[in-house]
């Protein structure tokens, strides 16, 4: 508010600067159970400490398939080479060694198995960690994992409801049949375009089989998962909107939530009115702080000051009708306060703005126009209030 009044103030003239039978998959929507405001801060705030936040499963498993499947393209000589090494050392052993009693067998087992798949793990892990933090930033909180009766014993026709005939029931649906179905036509594709070296795999060595296979099934893999995590993006906007669908409150709970942090509205009136009634009666005190006095000439005074370090706008400091307007002006002249004559700007004002409240912002340009003169006769400058 402060920039929008110094704004119009500094360029003013004086400162240039269906059928029955049919079925409504909507039948989960908020506002069909009353809920149909916005929720608020708290309520998000609320619900993301207990970790119910917007977040699509698929974005996060497309990376870990995606991730771990290139990590194996790229570790896939170190992974083959201790595959080689593991096999000739069981078979090196393997006659010399009893299986049931030697005990060398169960560390040389989980060294092995260490090498071959903590590197891929790592990288899972990783990929799952940032897939989640992307979505929903650094949270941690147990309240997911807490039992709960509720889960244990749903409700069975809503269960039902929601799991067969509601929008995310259907999208689901048609989000598993579109993944099947791009997975096949990728296999399809790449198979088809190596059937010449698949038809020639009997006349071919078997080693150069193996290879070929590998570079077709890794291929695979590879597009399904870059598929898998284009088709996260549409599914992470579906659970966004549905997250933020159901944090909808109503009329009620909005009502009991504002008293519960602002206190009863009722109260906050009487207390705002008390705090106008002890601002009335020592307002003739303000009087000689204020700016300026704008008058009707006779009828009503309002005293205005501006300090724009502490206030957004010019805000009224005292108001009077008759006597007391009289009293006003008097206590103005006493104290070298500018007593301007405006007979619209003084009727608004009185009318519309409290004792200690700000300008509306419609009564900016013609304030900042008052001001202007009001500094111009005083030579007092707008930057030293």
């Amino acid at each position: 508010m402060l920039f929008a009044f110094m704004d119009t103030f500094y360029h003013s003239s004086s400162y240039r600067k269906p059928n029955r039978f049919s079925v409504d998959i909507q039948w989960f929507a908020a506002e069909d159970e009353g809920r149909t405001e916005e929720a608020t801060e708290y309520k998000i705030k609320k619900a993301r400490e207990e970790g119910r936040v917007a977040k699509s499963t698929e974005f996060t498993s497309a990376l870990t398939l995606l991730f771990p499947i290139i990590a194996i393209g790229i570790l896939g000589s170190y992974i083959f080479d201790n595959m080689i090494e593991m096999l000739r050392f069981f078979l090196y052993i393997s006659p010399e060694v009893d299986i049931t009693t030697d005990a060398q067998l169960l560390p040389a087992f989980f060294n092995y198995f260490l090498k071959l798949t903590l590197p891929i793990f790592g990288v899972a892990l990783v990929a799952a960690f940032m897939g989640n933090v992307f979505q929903v930033g650094f949270l941690f909180t147990s309240k997911p994992i807490t039992p709960d009766l509720k889960r244990i014993l749903p409700n069975f026709g809503k269960f039902f409801k929601r799991a067969f005939f509601s929008k995310e029931a259907g999208f689901n649906l048609f989000k598993s049949i579109g993944k099947v179905a791009i997975i096949g036509i990728i296999a399809f594709l790449n198979i088809r375009m190596e059937v010449d070296k698949i038809s020639r795999f009997v006349d071919t060595p078997l080693w150069i089989n193996i290879i070929t296979l590998s570079g077709i099934a890794f291929r695979i893999l590879v597009e399904a998962a870059l598929a898998m995590l284009i088709l996260a993006i549409p599914d992470y906007f579906f659970q966004k909107k549905q997250h933020k669908e159901s944090l909808k409150m109503t009329k009620q709970e909005v009502k009991e939530e504002r008293k519960m942090h602002e206190g009863d509205p009722l109260v906050q009136n009487r207390l705002r009115e008390r705090m106008r009634e002890l601002l009335s009666r020592n307002m003739i005190q303000n009087v000689p702080q204020a700016d300026v006095v704008i008058t009707n000439p006779t009828h009503f005074a309002v005293a205005m000051e501006w300090n724009r370090e502490v206030m957004p706008a010019p805000t009224v400091t005292a108001k009077g009708q008759d006597h007391l307007a009289a009293r006003i002006r008097e206590v103005a002249a006493e104290n070298d306060v500018p007593v301007m004559e405006n007979k619209p700007l003084a009727r608004a004002l009185y009318a519309e703005v409290e004792i200690g409240d700000v300008i509306p912002e419609k009564y900016y340009e013609v304030m900042a126009l008052v001001l202007a003169e009001v500094y111009r006769m005083t030579g007092k400058s707008a930057e030293a209030v």
